[in-house]
């Protein structure tokens, strides 16, 4: 695998960018995140105490806290700033805040830490008014 920028997805839900080895499982320290660049975007890698890795936006959307220095649990992060929560998993706030980007994560068979650009879900057209609205 190369490390490549994210580029856009050629089609609704699907994305044609090369996923990006960010690092070295060991550079992660267990119960911990890092940031890490993928494309034009700051991604928070967290390695769980159970050794498995998730991968979020790094960013909190609150005010901009940095979401790898968080304290995290199972399956939550905590924003170090202001305490909101967010689930690892799925990327949802817990605590009204607008969600976090998922991105795709994977240790390789030479424990390397490969984050993929997220699938974008295709866009949700608009309902179409019916006569008389």
């Amino acid at each position: 695998m190369t490390a490549r920028p994210a580029e856009p997805g050629s089609a609704a839900g699907v994305s044609t960018a090369e996923p990006v080895i960010v690092a070295a499982l060991g550079e992660i320290p267990l119960g911990e995140g890092r940031a890490y660049a993928v494309g034009d975007a700051m991604v928070a890698v967290f390695r769980l105490r159970d050794g498995s890795v998730r991968a979020v936006s790094a960013v909190c959307p609150h005010r901009g806290g940095p979401l790898a220095d968080g304290q995290i649990d199972r399956s939550v992060v905590l924003c170090p700033l202001h305490l909101n929560a967010f689930d690892l998993t799925t990327g949802c706030s817990l605590s009204g805040q607008p969600d976090l980007t998922v991105y795709p994560v994977a240790v390789d068979d030479q424990d390397r830490v490969v984050v993929s650009p997220p699938v974008l879900s295709p866009p949700v057209p608009s309902p179409v008014p019916s006569p008389g609205d």
